[in-house]
């Protein structure tokens, strides 16, 4: 961020982000839908029409909305490139609120390049991929309610669509940044709208009940905004945010992430929670570049350092899955057997299991039941490159990555049958579940694993056992080196 500073400060680009806004989308919230019932959010509807009436005051050029309820991927993030933006809300009763504005397939196609630049996935997708996951290409109430309240007060202006995505958060405040780094190499005035309520599960009689975790996200998360504290955003537990029914938090890391590098005037317009869902308006505006390290830069640092000490404590086992994939991805070469190593990694064989995570979350995974090479350290080398380029629940590990992942290696001991789940200790031990050839692993000590009856349910499940089908189990221990 600081180079970027440095470049936009010596030629004078144009594009600015002007203000930024988080609201809500209850589509009760429009009279057509509410018919008089969204008088009970009075207090959100004042707010929509002073942030509005700010936005139009503002007259971007064009206006960026992120919302949770677009076409939403785990690893993807959809911007939508269709020539003309248009939807309705018809699914709510109102059919005659209908929107339409030209897309900024410019801007929206730059955002994309730096972020794919960066290795976050995200863009348009073709009309095969369209059909097949039955995607509509339609303005979703998402972006719909908020630009309602704008179009009665201004509407010249292009629009850009991207919808949330799983990505850990940090990836998404970077793709934010990347959206800040497009306005501002373009000649574009732009407004950001944050689309997404806040806890679904603030009263009993609500949508999806209540829970304690509702009402403490929504104070907690309104706080921030008031500061604002945007890594505060970013620190939230994802358990306590199922928990808390949240929806718009990605929506808004987003936002923070195109506001990263400036200092940032916050003000909250309003907070309710009709109908047991938490609505907030709030508005940001840019005050001027920080000075030092920005909140990405931060975060960059504090991860590289922490993987120094990663690094720094790694033992033979971990360094050499590492060193092998880093190799293959480099130069396509298999590492080859390391000359000195602890006599058991080149005397012994076992099966073994090397795992890959990134940013806290699995990038691969792939082992042997049973040693199938010369010894320990050919089989971590022939899996630790399979594990970053042939699982298929992922692409293959590229370059750009390799500096960010994090092994793991587990050396199986001799399974060993059992007849129950009583023999099992999720801690302990690994389960093998065998029905003719098919068989599933599922190794021990995993997060969210916590009874035997899970662990077998997901082994069975991996091999394409049904539960009724007769089936063996076995057990076994690992050794595991991270």
């Amino acid at each position: 961020m600081e180079k970027f500073q440095k470049q936009k400060k010596g030629r004078g680009y144009m594009g600015v982000i002007k203000k930024a806004f988080i609201t809500p989308h209850p589509p009760i919230a429009v009279h057509e839908v509410g018919k008089g019932e969204e008088a009970k959010a009075g207090t959100t509807l004042k707010a929509f029409a002073e942030a509005a009436q700010k936005i139009a005051d503002a007259k971007p050029s064009t206006i960026i909305v992120t919302t949770p309820h677009g076409p939403v991927f785990q690893d993807f993030i959809y911007i939508n490139m269709k020539k003309t933006l248009a939807g309705d809300l018809g699914r709510f009763g109102a059919a005659g609120v209908k929107l339409s504005y030209e897309n900024n397939l410019k801007l929206a196609g730059e955002i994309t390049r730096l972020a794919n630049e960066l290795g976050i996935p995200c863009g348009g997708l073709d009309s095969t991929l369209i059909r097949k996951f039955g995607i509509t290409e339609e303005l979703d109430h998402g972006a719909i309610v908020p630009l309602y309240f704008v179009n009665k007060l201004y509407s010249s202006f292009r629009l850009i669509n991207i919808s949330i995505a799983g990505l850990p958060f940090k990836e998404l405040y970077r793709f934010g940044s990347c959206i800040g780094k497009a306005v501002e190499q373009s000649d574009e005035e732009v407004v950001f709208i944050a689309s997404g309520d806040l806890s679904h599960r603030l009263a009993p009689d609500g949508p999806y009940g209540f829970n304690d975790c509702g009402p403490e996200f929504d104070a907690r998360l309104v706080e921030y905004l008031k500061v604002p504290d945007p890594e505060k955003l970013l620190e939230f537990d994802e358990g306590f945010l199922q928990e808390a029914g949240e929806c718009g938090l990605r929506s808004f890391i987003m936002m923070f992430g195109a506001l990263d590098g400036f200092n940032i005037n916050s003000k909250v317009y309003s907070y309710e929670g009709p109908f047991g869902v938490g609505y907030a308006v709030a508005e940001f505006t840019p005050a001027g570049t920080v000075e030092g390290e920005s909140l990405l830069d931060r975060l960059d640092r504090k991860d590289i350092e922490k993987l120094s000490e990663i690094r720094s404590m790694e033992d033979p086992y971990t360094a050499l899955a590492r060193q092998a994939l880093e190799m293959y991805v480099t130069s396509g070469t298999v590492l080859s057997i390391p000359d000195v190593l602890p006599p058991e990694m080149a005397n012994n064989k076992a099966g073994v299991f090397v795992s890959i995570k990134k940013n806290g979350r699995l990038r691969g995974c792939i082992g042997t039941i049973m040693p199938t090479r010369k010894n320990i350290a050919a089989e971590i080398i022939h899996n630790a490159i399979s594990a970053g380029t042939s699982d298929p629940r992922f692409s293959p590990v590229e370059e750009h990555e390799l500096d960010s992942l994090i092994y793991s290696v587990d050396v199986l001991g001799e399974p060993e049958p059992i007849k129950s789940t009583a023999e099992l200790d999720v801690k302990k031990y690994g389960v093998i579940v065998r029905a003719g050839r098919r068989s599933g692993l599922l190794l021990p000590d995993l997060e969210g694993i916590d009874t035997p009856e899970q662990q077998v349910a997901i082994a069975l499940q991996k091999a394409g056992i049904s539960p009724e089908e007769k089936y063996t189990m076995e057990r076994f221990e690992v050794i595991r080196h991270k």
